[in-house]
């Protein structure tokens, strides 16, 4: 595996078949994880075509595992990276960190991408 971040906040590979592989810890490590994976499966519930999908969850050791969404972006122009994370809001999603290290370029498809939900908020609840 390709290691990708390590921070005080969490360990991030990408494994040799694309999977990313994300490993909380340090401050409030538990409470990131969960809502991670809650605002995941909320995307997913809401078919939200540029975000990672949740493939698993391991809450013993605040692991998870997505698909993989490209790689990093250099660089945005402002305006773009407002629209993009205002297009996750039309989904029910605020991001919470919209810096440009959470937009991944996608290639298959040509998408810009957003990625690390651990301090977004749910706009509008399913029921």
């Amino acid at each position: 595996m390709n290691q990708v971040k390590d921070t005080l906040r969490a360990l991030v590979r990408i494994g040799y078949d694309g999977r990313v592989h994300k490993q909380f810890r340090g401050p409030k490590a538990k409470e990131r994880f969960e809502n991670e994976v809650r605002v995941l499966k909320y995307l997913h519930e809401r078919d939200c075509p540029f975000v990672p999908r949740l493939l698993d969850s391991d809450p013993s050791e605040l692991k998870i595992v997505t698909s993989s969404c490209g790689t990093r972006v250099d660089y945005l122009d402002d305006d773009r990276l407002r629209e993009l994370f205002a297009e996750l809001e039309r989904y029910g999603v605020r991001h919470d960190d919209a810096e440009l290290r959470n937009v991944t370029y996608r290639q298959s498809d040509g998408r810009f991408c957003l990625i690390d939900f651990e301090f977004a908020t749910i706009l509008d609840p399913l029921p």
